[in-house]
């Protein structure tokens, strides 16, 4: 069932909360938008506690070749996000070029120093609904370029300290990037009716209190 078009806010938010509590008995379909406020986009997300039984980092293939272009997933988003743009040679390898990395407001000029970061971590979507997830859709999430607030290239410093934390324990470095932060987290989690825990939903919340509650595109991905 396609989505159709929403006459107010209260609607909208009902929707998605439909969706996103009982996605089962909804004929929802990927691609299927519904467009909100940041805040109602949150308050819509499922809150549970996480379970990591079983999660093992190799259940999400990653940066693999899906356009058979000879660019891995890493690779494209680092052509996709190069503030100047690298050489290509052979085998999609990168040289020259220059990136900027929001997390610690920082610019580099050698892609080797910039790690590709999953917005919400490949351990925390496990914890958050994953887990029963075919191997299909684990490695859709991991490679997810559709949306492009899904894969960031940051700092290798900055993704290694947040590692697989979530906003309750880790927040960018660069304050000003702390609202953009939040509501790219919470459109990723949408977009994969993922849940949040009890102490995401107040890290969030507290956030999102001081930004501006801007619209927020919500493109269901399963």
């Amino acid at each position: 069932m396609r989505s159709t078009p929403v006459r107010t806010a209260a609607a909208a938010l009902s929707a998605l909360a439909a969706l996103l509590l009982a996605p089962a008995a909804h004929a929802a379909d990927p691609g299927d938008t519904i467009a909100l406020p940041v805040r109602d986009v949150l308050a819509a997300l499922p809150v549970q506690d996480e379970d990591r039984t079983g999660y093992e980092r190799t259940k999400f293939r990653h940066w693999i070749d899906a356009d058979r272009d000879g660019c891995s997933t890493r690779a494209e988003v680092l052509l996709a996000e190069a503030v100047t743009t690298p050489e290509q040679s052979a085998g999609c390898q990168l040289t020259g070029g220059s990136w900027y990395s929001p997390y610690d407001d920082t610019y580099f000029t050698a892609a080797r120093a910039l790690d590709i970061d999953h917005m919400v971590p490949l351990a925390e979507a496990w914890d958050s609904g994953a887990s029963t997830w075919t191997a299909k859709e684990r490695e859709d999430y991991a490679n997810d370029l559709a949306d492009d607030r899904a894969l960031i290239a940051v700092s290798a410093a900055s993704n290694r300290s947040k590692s697989d934390q979530d906003p309750a324990t880790w927040q960018p470095p660069a304050a000003g990037y702390r609202c953009t932060y939040a509501t790219d987290w919470v459109a990723v989690k949408t977009r994969w009716q993922l849940a949040i825990d009890p102490a995401e939903q107040t890290a969030l919340t507290g956030i999102l209190a001081s930004c501006p509650n801007q619209p927020v595109d919500v493109v269901l991905a399963r």
